[in-house]
Formats: C-alpha cells, structure tokens, sequence
C-alpha cells in the first residue's frame, strides 16, 4: 500500500456477536498493511456519533463492528464528515454485509478491508433519517416489536421467522396513498417497504433487479391475506419477485411520499424512525464503502 489509512475501529459489544468477538488477529493485519488505527467500544447510537465527531480530522476511514441498527445509527455521522464506511458483520441480520457481497467471517472482512477496495453506494432518506437496507410500515414494523435481544440470541437468523408468525396475529391493514415520482397511487396493504439496499429483513430481498448503487428506490405492498396465503407466497417474497405475486404493488422511483389512513409507524434498519405521512428520497452516490464486489441481481 502507498499510503497509510487513518481507520476507526469501533465495536459494538450490545450486537449479537460483539460480545465475545476477538478483533486482535484483523487489527494485526490491518496494521501489517498500513492502516493507523484508533479502536473504540460503543453501546449506544450517541457513542457512535460522538466517536466518530471527535475523531473525524485524523482519519478518512470509519470500520463499524455490528449488526445493521449500529451501522445505520453511524450513516449520518459518516456521511456529513465525508469518511468512507467499512463493517465487520457482528449482528443477526447483516443485511448490508449482504448487499456488499461481503462474507460473514469476521477474519475474512478484515483481508477485504485490508484491500481498501471502495466503492460509492447510495442512501436513503426521510425526516432526518438515512437508511442502508429498508424502511417497513405495518407487518415489518411488528416483526421487529416481537425481535427481542432474547430472541435474537437464542434463534439467531430465525429469529424473523419466529417473529413473523408472531407478529400477523396483531397486525392490522391500512389505505395508503402512494406518490412515485410525481404519480399517485391507492392501495389497501398489510406491509409496504421501501428499498435501497438489495436485502432486508434477515436476508429478504427487496426486489430481485436491486443493487445497493442502482439510484433509486424500490417499494412494494402486500394486499389484506390470510397466514396461509403468506406463507404459500413467502418463497417469492424471500427471493425479491414480488410482481409475480397477484395483488402485489411495486414501484421504482427517486422520490415516494407515502400517506396511510390511520398513521403507522416507521422502522428503518430495525429501528424506529418516525410515522407516516413522510417522503422518502435517494442520495446516489452518497458513501464509499469498503466491499467484494457490487452484488447484482441472481441469475
């Protein structure tokens, strides 16, 4: 490497794996490779920013240890100092690790950081919020109310499964009105998410023509069914091939305002953000992340 890169490392302990994760071994070869470190702890959003704000003078890298909530709750920080973001996959779901084609080998991710190889991926946005992977309005946001940190630890990826079957007992459709770039929409639903991101959800994919840097955003809406009639479907929705699914609303665009009847909150990343109205809008080219190689759409 000709040059050294000024990183800071920081590990969230809360996430699943953060806890007993030994990063001696990937700081060693970071190191080895030219990287001058500065390695924290965090275990709160406001941990992250303060890090990250007090540093962000000295280093042009930020490596982010923890699942997609820690990752998202850094975007804004990052993306205002203008730093390039990197992540070490210690969460349940890392669905970004996913949109970036990266391993869930922790030692593995510390060689591809020690590559450098980046690349600009876009953000989503919406009331001061940014978002990676997806935001979720109805059956998404009582999934995350049923993933509890118990639950995650003793179930892991399955977790959202669990959670799944839990969470349609208590939930309830809503109207919403769907503005896509201009054109408006009606639709009855009982879940409406908005993509940037490839995946969501514990390795769902948002919609199967979707990259993480393709400029815009993806939304679909699942009508009013029974159990059943999620379950039957549920292969199609994992592997992103919504249009083929009877009822199913989809639509690309740059900007998505979305009004339900009555108010829902809003989760994005597994976190709650705010309730609807609101509009969602794309930054392309927002970040330089550290990654394999873009993750195109399945053949």
């Amino acid at each position: 490497m000709e040059a050294s890169v000024n990183a800071l490392i920081i590990i969230n302990r809360k996430s699943r794996s953060g806890a007993e994760v030994d990063i001696t071994e990937g700081v060693e070869l970071l190191e080895s490779a030219g990287f001058v470190l500065i390695q924290a702890e965090s275990n709160s959003a406001e941990e992250t920013a303060k890090l990250i704000n007090r540093h962000h003078k000295n280093i042009d890298l930020v490596i982010i240890g923890g699942g997609d909530g820690s990752i998202n709750s850094a975007a804004a920080t990052v993306y205002k100092h203008g730093l390039s973001l990197a992540i070490l996959p210690l969460g349940t779901a890392n669905d970004l690790a996913r949109s970036l084609g990266l391993p869930m080998d922790v030692l593995e991710v510390f060689k591809i950081i020690a590559a450098n190889k980046r690349r600009k991926v876009d953000l989503g946005y919406f009331d001061g919020h940014y978002f990676f992977n997806a935001a979720n309005i109805g059956l998404g946001v009582q999934v995350t109310h049923e993933l509890t940190p118990e639950i995650k630890k003793r179930w892991g990826v399955f977790s959202y499964l669990r959670a799944a079957f839990a969470a349609f007992e208590d939930n309830q459709k809503f109207k919403a009105t769907i503005r896509v770039d201009g054109t408006s929409y009606c639709v009855r639903s009982i879940q409406l998410a908005i993509g940037n991101g490839r995946f969501y959800g514990g390795g769902n994919v948002i919609d199967e023509k979707a990259t993480i840097d393709d400029g815009v955003l993806k939304l679909y809406s699942l009508p009013p069914q029974s159990i059943w009639e999620l379950l039957r479907a549920a292969p199609w929705l994992r592997a992103g091939k919504h249009r083929q699914l009877n009822g199913t609303f989809t639509a690309v665009g740059r900007r998505i305002e979305i009004i339900t009847v009555p108010s829902q909150e809003i989760y994005a990343d597994g976190e709650p953000v705010s309730k609807t109205p609101a509009v969602f809008e794309i930054i392309p080219q927002a970040l330089n992340v550290i990654y394999v190689e873009p993750a195109g759409p399945e053949s």
